[in-house]
């Protein structure tokens, strides 16, 4: 069974070979990794150089920078593996996750996708300027429905959709912590990946169209944070230059300023709509849980100092009477009210602790690397 591992980068040079020798040190050869280099200008192209050697690895130049979306379709354009798993360039596959692939495509006679848990890694200066690293023993946060392993039907499926147009994330929304086949990828309306957030568009179009979808809530890869990354640029407040990095412009008709992710999310879930009009037909997207999200997301700026009082009270003038009303009749919302009091209680110089709950301190840890073998000699310690 062959694997397909895409690797598009954007100046990630110092991160690079970490995440590489990740996959290619794996007890697993039946694999290919293409690397997509975009115009990159820092050492990327030396790192990719030192694996020219080993047949497996497949490089690609781009001599123009392109955005984000279009150097994943470059990097899947000539992928001929079963399966297909996107890494980013600060990420680092787990030793076993090869092996534990082929078991649950086995298993469950080769899904369309699976999708799995991973452990986080923030590397320093990525989240308001954290000075050591940070982790998180789980990347996300599974419901109840969700904890063990098994197959996802088709209500569940629908219904993990549904929620998102609600504003409410029920599977991990990261490309890495799925594992899709090219088959079930080539029938994405549109194409695979689409603007604004490429791997968010992509895993609900699944969700909808693919037919057999597992979930294992073991973590087999660790989802990196570093100071290029976007969730970097959302976690520190500087938006602007992450959609500049990214290529991407989330306007809409009654946007909100606050967090662009919950933006983008707006977008394209406007998209789902446009290619599953049947599917979607009695769905719609709920302003109320939109309103919701900004507003607590102007309530952490606040609480972080990176806007005023002014600022807050500026936004808060954005919104419409109906916005309002929908604000308020949002308040049984318990998990709106538990970040609340969360944000509240954090030290506002931590920001990292304050927008990311359950981050626990990395001593003497510097890079990702260092992280996996700290968590290898947890797992074998007596």
């Amino acid at each position: 069974m062959k694997f397909s591992v895409l690797l598009p980068t954007r100046n990630g040079g110092h991160y690079l070979d970490s995440c590489i020798r990740s996959i290619l040190e794996q007890n697993y050869s039946d694999l290919e990794l293409i690397i997509s280099d975009n115009a990159n200008t820092d050492q990327t192209p030396e790192v990719i150089r030192r694996f020219a050697g080993d047949p497996r690895v497949k490089a690609l130049r781009l001599e123009s920078a392109v955005s984000v979306t279009e150097n994943w379709n470059n990097a899947l354009s000539v992928a001929t593996g079963d399966y297909i798993l996107m890494m980013g360039d600060d990420d680092y596959l787990l030793p076993r996750y090869f092996a534990k692939m082929v078991q649950l495509l086995d298993k469950y006679s080769h899904p369309d996708c699976v999708v799995y848990n991973a452990y986080s890694y923030i590397a320093p200066q990525s989240i308001g300027g954290n000075a050591q690293s940070l982790y998180g023993e789980s990347h996300f946060r599974f419901g109840p429905d969700l904890t063990r392993e098994g197959r996802l039907d088709a209500k569940q499926r629908f219904g993990i959709v549904h929620d998102m147009f609600r504003f409410r994330v029920r599977i991990p929304l990261n490309m890495q912590t799925t594992l899709v086949s090219r088959r079930a990828s080539a029938t994405i309306p549109g194409g695979a990946f689409q603007p604004p957030f490429p791997d968010h568009y992509a895993l609900n179009s699944l969700l909808l169209s693919a037919a057999h979808w597992v979930v294992s809530p073991e973590k087999l890869l660790i989802v990196g944070v570093s100071p290029k990354s976007f969730g970097h640029y959302v976690y520190s407040n500087q938006q602007s230059t992450g959609l500049a990095y990214l290529g991407i412009d989330p306007n809409f008709t009654g946007r909100l300023p606050g967090n662009e992710l919950m933006n983008g999310m707006h977008i394209w879930l406007n998209l789902l709509k446009q290619h599953f009009p049947v599917e979607l037909r009695d769905i719609t997207i709920d302003r109320a849980g939109y309103v919701r999200r900004q507003v607590y997301a102007w309530y952490v700026q606040k609480k972080l100092r990176t806007i005023t009082a002014r600022e807050l009270v500026r936004n808060l003038g954005l919104l419409s009477g109906s916005d309002w009303l929908g604000l308020l009749s949002s308040g049984w919302d318990k998990e709106s009210w538990r970040r609340l009091l969360r944000v509240a209680n954090a030290d506002r110089k931590n920001a990292a602790e304050a927008q990311w709950q359950g981050l626990q301190h990395l001593d003497g840890i510097a890079d990702i690397g260092q992280f996996a073998r700290w968590l290898a000699s947890r797992e074998t310690a007596p």
